[in-house]
């Protein structure tokens, strides 16, 4: 018995409550105090707000409630001039200058101040999404995810900025479009001094580093280290080419190359080589240009001892060793390792010089 009035000591000296509500954030340093606490979630509701229908067990919680309606905050923090209308509140905001962070995820061991925050820190580990939109069927793990989603259905815009007239239905993009007004780049990379405004982006520009690519085509082997790239590179596949040149009867598949076709058009060749009189409108041209001066290859089939300048030239060698034929007539079984040699076979269906 002395043992265990010493541990409950213990406790109260340290601040510790590992004794925690599973219905609130409450938490208590005495089992005995929990079991009391435990008994006014199952309490009758007879104590009524005369200013709202709020009904509550204890009087001392029908008072606590009443302070939402005068706006009363008796508790205030010693270390800033935050106040609170409930001690519990006071509690949890204290943690913020102790960093005490007593709850504990059993999986990965990250610890939070809050059982609410572990609690849906939980749902990234068991998957659980359990607020769904009744208008769409999408689910999400926060309730707040939730109410934000709702934005896009109701049309409502409840961010706006104070520095210009544009509105947004979730804060996330509020924050990144006033980042355009500060400049503000809060995501610093670690390996260089590149900074940016979203963390998305941070995520992209690291992958320069650690070369990974995670968007695989599914039609040939090529890997990007963005989404984007990926979907401008599908085109070449399936043929589509959506931007057309005004001056002339050419298709691009991509809107950046329109650009360059256009400096085909106006004359511009603002690439100069230094070693001879050469110039190019394109950078990509330019920088393999180079590559005659320098003899650089740096395109090494593992295979063989082949090297190559371009990207392109190097894959085409690479399917001599694989067997590889992605390039297949519509129109017969013939199948062939680039563009070029299925365009001089439709001469064979056509009848007409490539």
């Amino acid at each position: 018995m002395v043992a265990d009035n010493t541990i409950f000591l213990m406790m109260a000296h340290s601040g510790e409550k590992p004794f925690h509500c599973e219905l609130c954030d409450t938490s208590f340093s005495e089992e005995d105090s929990l079991n009391k606490h435990m008994k006014t979630h199952s309490r009758p509701k007879t104590l009524q707000c005369k200013l709202c229908d709020a009904a509550f067990p204890r009087r001392a919680d029908l008072k606590k409630h009443k302070r939402v309606h005068t706006g009363e905050r008796p508790f205030q923090c010693e270390v800033c001039d935050t106040s609170f209308s409930e001690k519990g509140c006071l509690n949890r905001h204290m943690r913020i200058h102790t960093g005490e962070k007593p709850f504990h995820c059993e999986l990965c061991g990250a610890a939070f101040s809050r059982k609410g925050h572990l609690s849906r820190h939980e749902r990234i580990h068991t998957g659980e999404k359990p607020y769904q939109c009744v208008l769409c069927g999408a689910a999400f793990s926060e309730k707040g995810t939730l109410n934000q989603h709702m934005n896009f259905h109701t049309g409502e815009k409840p961010f706006q900025c104070g520095l210009c007239d544009a509105a947004f239905s979730d804060r996330s993009s509020f924050s990144r479009h006033v980042r355009s007004h500060t400049g503000e780049k809060p995501f610093q990379c670690e390996m260089c001094n590149a900074a940016f405004l979203q963390k998305g982006d941070l995520n992209q520009h690291r992958r320069i580093h650690t070369g990974e690519k995670p968007f695989q085509c599914g039609l040939c082997d090529s890997a990007f280290s963005r989404k984007s790239i990926l979907t401008q590179h599908m085109k070449t596949h399936t043929g589509e080419k959506p931007f057309q040149c005004e001056l002339c009867v050419e298709a691009i598949s991509q809107k950046d190359h329109l650009s360059d076709h256009m400096k085909i058009h106006r004359g511009d060749k603002p690439f100069q080589c230094e070693f001879c009189e050469a110039t190019f409108s394109h950078k990509g041209n330019f920088t393999r240009h180079l590559q005659i001066h320098s003899g650089e290859k740096p395109f090494h089939c593992e295979v063989c001892n082949a090297a190559f300048t371009r990207e392109g030239h190097f894959n085409r060698h690479m399917r001599i060793h694989t067997g590889e034929k992605p390039c297949h007539c519509e129109l017969c079984v013939a199948a062939f390792l680039d563009s070029s040699d299925l365009k001089k076979h439709m001469v064979v269906h056509t009848k007409k010089k490539p």
